[in-house]
Formats: structure tokens, sequence, C-alpha cells
């Protein structure tokens, strides 16, 4: 990692009295000064930009008389951003990240006080007029800093184009990356990529998660299963004239019987008039996530099972799971209701209460239907085995259709869908 045709003196690695010194005695003060006059973008201030930051300024990087460093970032600091962008604290939630960034690192090294430039402008095509031949004229490389694929795409072409150095970083979900990309001397970022990531199967998310990962996503997708699309289903049912043909037309019958119970059920059978609905629906759906459905699964696959190899069927990776029976004491259990209450009544303009003792008694007193595992269940246990749902006939979908309401009983009645928004605390999200 030494410099290029490094020869230095002793009087090159001697002390100068300043905070440089231990790095001037490893690479000399002639470095030391070239990357004091060094020129750097860098595209991002997140987490990986945060950490670059931190680390140009105890190098000194861009510290010197000639040196400058433009950073850009478009986005606000979030309070989910401050576990790991180290740089920002609670009061600077709502602030841009690479001013703020830049003012941080600035506090650290005081001779980069006047050397950074922030940006708000996002890299792409839009933005070639701020970004052009004269600003990539006036660096000496880049650094990339981004969690997006596109993105990091777009800057190595410019980079290629105006053959600048470039140091590629960047995260995608939990995966991270570095390249360090020389013109005429390595491949550049593009030149190569990864296979298409692989999705989680629907099984295993469902039925046997055994990874955080599985579970964060099982509970995203619960979330919009029950806050997000059935909202949106009952809208476009009340919106659109002959709903079923024109929205349900290319849907097999089984698909459309799925979308018209969920109608149903949001619009008419379990539709709260009251926030104690929405608690007694809570505790139902507690009942049928963390109880029902377990217990059928364990009806399904004991246990004790053994596969037709003699090995157990609940071996590593897979893990039996346990029925969980309400208990209004617990905590998490009233957690759960109480967000869940929330959000039900949020999608229908309720409101929503916070009195968890109130919550926790009306859960404890609703009348949740006695469950009974059932045989001949189907439950998928591989990505690829085909499991045959219900089946379903149209006599079936017409009975259904036959009994939804007409939408014009509905004028004015719209759901509202829940936006997914992490970095609200009071939102139940």
């Amino acid at each position: 990692c030494l410099p290029i045709g490094f020869t230095p003196s002793e009087e090159d690695l001697a002390p100068r009295g300043t905070r440089y010194d231990g790095q001037i005695a490893v690479f000399g003060s002639a470095f030391q000064q070239q990357i004091a006059d060094f020129k750097e973008f860098l595209v991002g201030a997140g987490a990986i930009g945060c950490e670059m930051l931190k680390n140009w300024a105890m190098m000194g990087l861009a510290a010197g008389e000639g040196g400058v460093i433009h950073v850009t970032d478009m986005d606000t600091i979030e309070k989910s951003n401050l576990n790991r962008q180290f740089l920002f604290r609670p009061s600077d939630v709502g602030k841009l990240k690479s001013d703020t960034a830049a003012a941080a690192v600035t506090k650290m090294n005081p001779d980069l006080k006047g050397k950074i430039v922030t940006h708000q402008d996002r890299v792409g095509a839009d933005t070639e007029v701020v970004y052009n031949d004269g600003f990539f004229d006036g660096i000496d490389a880049v650094t990339n800093a981004l969690d997006n694929v596109e993105a990091r795409r777009y800057m190595d072409g410019r980079c290629v184009f105006y053959r600048k150095p470039l140091l590629e970083s960047g995260t995608l979900g939990t995966k991270g990356n570095t390249q360090v990309v020389v013109p005429f001397l390595t491949e550049s970022y593009s030149a190569s990529q990864d296979p298409p990531e692989k999705s989680i199967p629907s099984c295993t998310l469902k039925n046997f998660p055994n990874a955080i990962e599985h579970t964060i996503q099982w509970a995203r997708d619960l979330f919009a299963g029950l806050f997000v699309q059935p909202a949106e289903s009952v809208n476009a049912y009340l919106a659109t004239p002959d709903y079923v043909n024109v929205a349900l037309g290319q849907a097999n019958d089984a698909a459309k019987v799925e979308a018209l119970r969920t109608i149903q059920k949001f619009l008419v059978a379990e539709r709260p008039l009251a926030f104690d609905d929405c608690v007694a629906w809570a505790r139902r759906t507690f009942e049928t996530l963390y109880n029902d459905n377990i217990r059928q699964l364990l009806y399904n696959f004991p246990a004790d099972a053994v596969t037709s190899s003699g090995q157990l069927f609940w071996s590593p990776p897979k893990r039996a799971p346990t029925a969980v029976a309400f208990n209004p004491e617990d905590d998490l259990h009233v957690d759960f209701v109480v967000a869940a209450a929330n959000l039900h009544a949020f999608n229908y303009g309720l409101t929503g209460s916070r009195d968890r003792q109130h919550i926790a008694q009306v859960a404890a007193a609703a009348e949740v239907e006695k469950f009974e595992p059932r045989a001949g269940v189907a439950i998928q246990v591989n990505e690829n085995e085909a499991v045959e749902g219900e089946p379903r006939d149209v006599d079936e979908l017409e009975g259904i259709v036959k009994g939804l309401p007409d939408p014009a009983a509905f004028a004015g009645v719209r759901l509202e869908p829940a936006e997914f928004e992490k970095d609200d605390d009071s939102n139940f999200h």
C-alpha cells in the first residue's frame, strides 16, 4: 500500500510537530503534502460516507492550501440513521446529511475549515449541468458511498469517461462491496455484476424461518397484508365499475375468491364501528398468527416427526415453533394488540387510543373462536413443491360476488392505507 516510487529520505520522515507526524513517519512529508492538496468527490454521506469523511479528516486529506472535498447527498437525517451514521446526533434529525457530516468532521480536524464543499444534488443525467466537464476537471478522484446500483454504475461510467480513479464502495441490503478502479489498469465497476439476488421462499417466511432476515421480511409482508393491501383493494372495489371483470379479469378463480373475500371481510363482515372493535380484531389476529397457525403447523409436522429417510423433520435449519397463548399481563402481547388496533383504526379513520390498561381489558374479554387443527390442510415445505389450495369453483365465486354490497351504498367511503414509516416512533409501525 506504499506510494509508487516510495524512496523517502530520513529528513522526509522526520516529525514536523503536526497532528500528522505519525503518518509522516511512515509515508513521509512529501506524500502528506500530496494528500493535503488532493481534490476528492464523495458521493453519499450516509453510513459509508461518514466513515470516509472521518478517515479523511484524521489523515488530513484535502487539508492543505490546494485541497478540497466535494460531498453530495440529497437526503436528510432520519432517526433510524443514528445507529450507524455516527457523525449525526439526535439533534441533527431533519438536517441535510452533507452539511451535517461536513460540519462534524471539521470539528474533528479544524484544518478542513473551508475545504469541504457540500451539495444536495443527486448524481445522474439530470444533474450533468452541475457535475459537468469543468467539475470533473477540477477533481483528482471519486469515492462512491452509495446504496443503489443504478447510481454506482452511473458514477462508474462518468469516471471511465473522464479517466478519474474511483474508490467504489457501497451497500445493498446486507451486502457490501469495495473496489479500486484505476484508469487503464483495472476493470471498471460495471464490467462485472453479481448474479440476481435470490428471494426468500414464501414457505420459509411463513412456516420455517431460521434467520432474523426471515422474521423481518415476514413482519414487513404482514404489515402490507393487514394495513395496506386490504385498504387498497376495498378502495379499488368502491371506485371501479364492474370491478370483478375489470380489475380481476386476468386472475384465476382462486385468486379472485381470495381478493373478494378480503374485500367482503374488510368492507362488511369485520368493518369496525368503534375503537374497541379494532381491539377485538387485533386480539383475533394475534390468535390466528401466534396460536392457530402454529398449532396447525405442529399438527401437520409434530415436534418428533421424522422424514422418509428417518431424520427428524425439525432438523436445522428448521426450528420447531411454540404456540403462544395470549396473556394480557405480557407487555409484548399487549404491544402487538395496541399497535394492530391503532393501525386498523387508522385504516378506517377511527380515533385510536394509547390506554394500554383499557386495551388489555378489551382484548382479554374479546370472543375468540376455539381452534382445532384440521386434517388435510396442505402446508408447503419446499420452494419447488406444488401445494394445492382449497378447491374453488364458479358457483363459489358467484356466491361471493352476490354477497358483496353495492358500491353506491358506500359513496364517499374510502379506507386509508398505512404507508410504512420506520422513523416515527409514535405511529405504531
